[in-house]
Parts: structure tokens; C-alpha cells; sequence
């Protein structure tokens, strides 16, 4: 169930370019914005129009992104243990070639069905919560398209898009990238990268070789425990105490 959640939260957020921007979607007009020409701000949101008309995250997570979810959980199912485990750093030379799709049948004989089960509700829900978000994500893809082109590209563009070919492009415009022609090829590339994972995260510790090594509870000076503590919303004590616990608990290196 974890790794379902972790998959669909992954993939939704690489489908879904319009959530990239720093801030949220009822963050405050920035003094960039409140600059904009306003024609090019009215251009901008035709556009917008267009390429992210309303409901477009219904479309998105209902009937493309759950579809996709099936295709990527079902390819990664298929990797044998032995390749997971080594992205994690344990040895995995010992065991054997089974996939995670023929431990999970032994423990779940309807575990396909499970996961298509909660996917699907997942999608449903992120739905109708994204489906709230959607005019203010709208707003903010419109001073983006104000930002990056001025106000002829953007008639260019709305020209185009007006035409009956312009305006079927400019709808799929955010879900092609989710067409099954695309996805097939991604189902190659998700093995292929956990088998490189291992080689990755050994990279990314050498990267970080050079700096200090995250302190631990011990380490931290009595100022930095008591600000903790605040930050936590407990009493120092308490702190003290529930560190104390994790540590006795952890294995002697």
C-alpha cells in the first residue's frame, strides 16, 4: 500500500508540470506579477485558455493518470527483489531471481486488484482536490505565459490555437505526455533505472563526502535541544526522554 502511495505522488508530480512552481497555488501576487502589461496578462489567459482549460485536472487523473498508474506499478511488480534490494545497499547477491509480483501473490493472491483499487480511488480523490486548485493554478500559468512571451507571440499562439488543429493540440497539450505511445517507452526506462540506482546513490555519497555528517541528538548543544523542543511543540523533557529511547534502541555500530 506505501509504495502504491509513493508511486502515485511520484508520477503525479512528474505529470504535472503546472504544480512545479515554489510557491502554492493561493500564494500572494508578487510585485512581478502586479507588473505585468495587462494586455499581455489578457493574452496570457487566453492562452491559458486553451492549452489548460477548465477540468483539465479531471481529465488528467481521471482515465490518463490512473491508466498509467496500472502500466508503471505493474512493469515495477515485475522487477525481481534482487534488483530493489540493491538500491537500498543490501547485499542482494544471495537471493534469489523471484519478482515482487510473485512474493506479493503468495501474500495476496488479489494484490493486482488491490492496487488498481486503491490507485483508482487515489486519482479520484486527488481529483476533486486539484479540481479546487485549478483556477488559481490557471491564474499563475497565465502570468507565466506573460512573463515568457510578449504580447504579439502570444496573439501568434492564440491565432493558432483558435484553428480547429490548434485548439485539439493546445487541449492535449499536458496529457500527451501520458499517452500510451509515450508510456510504453517509460516502462523501459523504470527498470533500467532502479538497476542503476545503486551506481547513483554511490555518486551522490561521494558528493556529499566532503561535508560534515548529519549530528545526531547527542550532538546538539543545550540551546539547539531546547529550540527543538519548542519547534516540536513538547516539553524538553519530553524530548530528552524520546531521544534517549531511540537511542538505546539502535544497534551498537
Amino acid at each position: 500500500m506505501r509504495f502504491a502511495v509513493a508511486a502515485c505522488m511520484g508520477l503525479f508530480a512528474l505529470a504535472s508540470p503546472a504544480l512545479a512552481a515554489p510557491e502554492g497555488p493561493a500564494a500572494a501576487t508578487t510585485k512581478a506579477d502586479a507588473a505585468v502589461d495587462p494586455a499581455r496578462l489578457a493574452a496570457a489567459r487566453r492562452t491559458v485558455d486553451y492549452v489548460f482549460p477548465t477540468g483539465t485536472y479531471a481529465r488528467m487523473l481521471n482515465g490518463t493518470m490512473d491508466k498509467m498508474m496500472d502500466s508503471m506499478m505493474d512493469s515495477m511488480m515485475k522487477m525481481p527483489v534482487r534488483d530493489l534490494a540493491g538500491i537500498s545497499g543490501v547485499d542482494a547477491s544471495k537471493l534469489g531471481p523471484g519478482t515482487t509480483a510473485q512474493i506479493m501473490e503468495i501474500y495476496d493472491p488479489v494484490y493486482r486488484e488491490r492496487m488498481r483499487v486503491t490507485t483508482h480511488a487515489m486519482m479520484g480523490e486527488m481529483s476533486t482536490l486539484m479540481t479546487r486548485f485549478e483556477p488559481d493554478i490557471r491564474e499563475g500559468l497565465s502570468h507565466a505565459y506573460a512573463a515568457k512571451y510578449d504580447v504579439r507571440q502570444l496573439g501568434e499562439l492564440n491565432a493558432f490555437f483558435a484553428t480547429p488543429t490548434g485548439r485539439q493540440y493546445a487541449a492535449d497539450s499536458y496529457l500527451v505526455m501520458m499517452s500510451p505511445e509515450v508510456m510504453s517507452k517509460m516502462q523501459a526506462f523504470v527498470p533500467e533505472l532502479m538497476k542503476q540506482m545503486p551506481a547513483i546513490v554511490e555518486k551522490v555519497k561521494a558528493k556529499n563526502a566532503s561535508l560534515p555528517p548529519v549530528r545526531k541528538y547527542a550532538d546538539l548543544s543545550d540551546a539547539d535541544k531546547t529550540k527543538l523542543a519548542g519547534l516540536l511543540g513538547i516539553s524538553r523533557q519530553d524530548l530528552d526522554k524520546s531521544e534517549a529511547t531511540k537511542a538505546h534502541a539502535e544497534p551498537s555500530p
